[in-house]
């Protein structure tokens, strides 16, 4: 009979609980489908005090995670640390060393270190599994390194964070400011105290970053993504995509380029038909187009306990079963280098919102730069009175609304520009990229 599984955990905050209790749970039933048992022996945590509702009493008790790492009674190393430095870092780099295969739920350090822990996993032949790290329950990783391994990838891109989408829905649906939005995610515990990471789109971005390197077989490289946030997203904007066909959800996109990989975060339109759009809420989506078959699909919860303590096991499972791959899809001697690519670069559709001054000769003037950078339009909207533009109409300005046919990034700030020193605008206009799916 094979002897079970042995895995200390490290860190027992919402995940590290979650997981322990479903680990018990589920005891019998891991075992027929991994062929061997699955036990947790050993833990770490800041607090041995804390109450956690589970039974931790036939475990091992570390204060260290770095001596939970090299304990010699464990076979898997789980870390639910988080951060991307020490001491997730150096108890990740232990397990490693130790030749222990290590499960965990940090997108900071693998989006930082990856390439590097990676290399150390294959040195030392044992596993990385890191499903959690993205997306919560949706199983993204094991779809583009191990269910899609036969296809070449064009464009992989999604909702990768709740805190956005959950904001963005309720600016939609209900008419509420961004502010206030944001203040009732933070009091549903959606947004932190400090929401800066999630809402200007560095969270985002390191998930990308990771199923980038998956796609495309290159360096885990956060540098390289052009980052844009969701806080100048205003109600009025949601109210024109809207009316339009679209919906606005912050995505993170990469995609395959004849220059490259290109690698972006920002508030994005997308058709209100595409299964990506019906995604609201806390919910996370990932969209991947690949040669060969029709693009797929991927809707889960993105965060939460039960939710990544189940993506958190699979893993374990994975260990379990005596299944080894790449970390990366690809060893880390293969994995090729990224560099950021100029926004400039991007082409596709623009929505444009313009406060211009109402007097003769502006929409003229505003069209003529447009004509110079050769960007044609498929529709113009003005406000009325109405639908909000009368306060803007006594300051002498009305709200104009212009969606583009494809073209370059680097020819609609250039237009943009010359209309502002033409002083033909009021503000800064608000520009939102349209993504074809």
């Amino acid at each position: 009979m094979v002897a079970a599984l042995k895995v200390g955990v490290a860190g027992l905050g919402t995940v590290g609980a979650a997981l322990i209790a479903q680990v018990a749970r589920q005891r019998e039933a891991l075992a027929a489908r991994c062929g061997r048992g699955i036990e947790i022996v050993a833990v770490c945590a800041r607090s041995r005090a804390k109450d956690r509702e589970i039974d931790l009493n036939s475990m091992k008790w570390f204060a260290d995670p770095v001596a939970l790492a090299r304990d010699g009674d464990i076979d898997v190393f789980v870390e639910l640390i988080g951060g991307a430095g020490d001491p997730a870092k150096a108890a990740v780099e232990a397990a490693l060393a130790s030749g222990k295969s290590v499960v965990t739920a940090n997108k900071a350090l693998l989006a930082k270190h990856g390439v590097k822990l990676a290399a150390l996993a294959e040195k030392h032949r044992v596993a990385l599994n890191f499903e959690a790290a993205v997306g919560g329950a949706i199983p993204i990783v094991k779809t583009l390194r191990e269910g899609l391994a036969g296809n070449s990838f064009e464009r992989i891109y999604g909702i990768l964070n709740g805190t956005c989408n959950y904001i963005l829905t309720r600016m939609e649906q209900d008419k509420m400011p961004f502010a206030e939005c944001l203040k009732e995610a933070q009091r549903f515990g959606y947004a932190e105290a400090d929401p800066t990471f999630d809402i200007e789109g560095h969270d985002t971005a390191q998930k990308l970053a990771i199923l980038a390197s998956l796609a495309f077989g290159t360096k885990v490289d956060q540098s390289a993504i052009y980052v844009e946030g969701i806080s100048s997203i205003t109600p009025a904007d949601l109210a024109a995509a809207d009316e339009l066909g679209y919906r606005v959800k912050l995505l993170g996109v990469a995609v395959k380029t004849p220059k490259g990989i290109e690698q972006r975060v920002h508030p994005t339109m997308v058709r209100k038909d595409s299964a990506i759009a019906q995604v609201m809420g806390v919910t996370n989506a990932v969209t991947i187009d690949a040669e060969g078959i029709n693009p797929l699909t991927l809707v889960g919860p993105g965060a939460g306990g039960t939710a990544t303590a189940s993506a958190v096991l699979s893993d374990i499972g994975d260990v379990a079963r005596g299944v080894r791959t790449a970390p990366f899809g690809l060893p880390t001697a293969r994995l090729t280098a990224v560099r950021k690519a100029p926004m400039q670069r991007h082409e596709g559709g623009y929505y444009i919102r313009l406060l211009a001054r109402d007097k003769p000769g502006t929409a003229a003037t505003i069209a003529k730069r447009l004509a110079q950078q050769e960007i044609s339009l498929e529709s113009i909207v003005q406000r009325h009175p109405k639908d909000g533009a009368g306060a803007a109409r006594k300051n002498g300005s009305v709200p104009v609304i212009l969606i583009t046919y494809a073209t370059s990034e680097d020819a609609v700030r250039k237009a943009l520009a010359a209309v502002g020193r033409d002083s033909v605008i009021s503000g800064r206009p608000q520009v939102i990229r349209i993504e074809k799916n």
